[in-house]
């Protein structure tokens, strides 16, 4: 069977948390808290999937203007299929949903930080990040 890949396809909550649990990306993100998952997926403006027949097995989850910046917050891919070149046709087919001219930004898992370099992308110590539990300081 191939694997199809679709644009905006709609994804339900229960699929994008298997997906999750089914990658590495299920140890970093509150799995457990179902409403942030359904607003995880409610509110993104461009997902890229990944598709086995019916089976959600790639995903690339984003936030874009789609002209200056694209946050690509989501990148997994179930384990079964992991290094099969599904991780980077989904980046691929995100940035062509893109203007000429929209940098892809993306925070990366410390294990993942060669494989981003070595597709292209360039590292950026300028990253900040307020926890869930935090609140910005007066």
């Amino acid at each position: 069977m191939s694997i199809e890949f679709k644009i905006n396809a709609p994804v339900s909550t229960d699929q994008f948390i298997g997906l999750l649990r089914k990658s590495t990306l299920g140890e970093r993100r509150p799995i457990e808290d179902r409403e942030c998952m359904e607003g995880m997926v409610k509110n993104s403006n461009l997902m890229v999937t990944a598709w086995r027949g019916e089976e959600l097995i790639g995903i690339a989850r984003s936030m874009t203007d789609f002209h200056y910046a694209c946050y690509l917050s989501d990148l997994a891919v179930h384990m079964k299929y992991q290094r099969s070149g599904i991780g980077k046709k989904l980046q691929v087919k995100t940035q062509e949903q893109l203007g000429p001219n929209c940098k892809l930004i993306l925070v990366a898992a410390p294990t993942a930080n060669s494989y981003y370099e070595h597709i292209g992308f360039t590292n950026n110590q300028r990253c900040w990040v307020l926890e869930r539990d935090k609140n910005i300081s007066s």
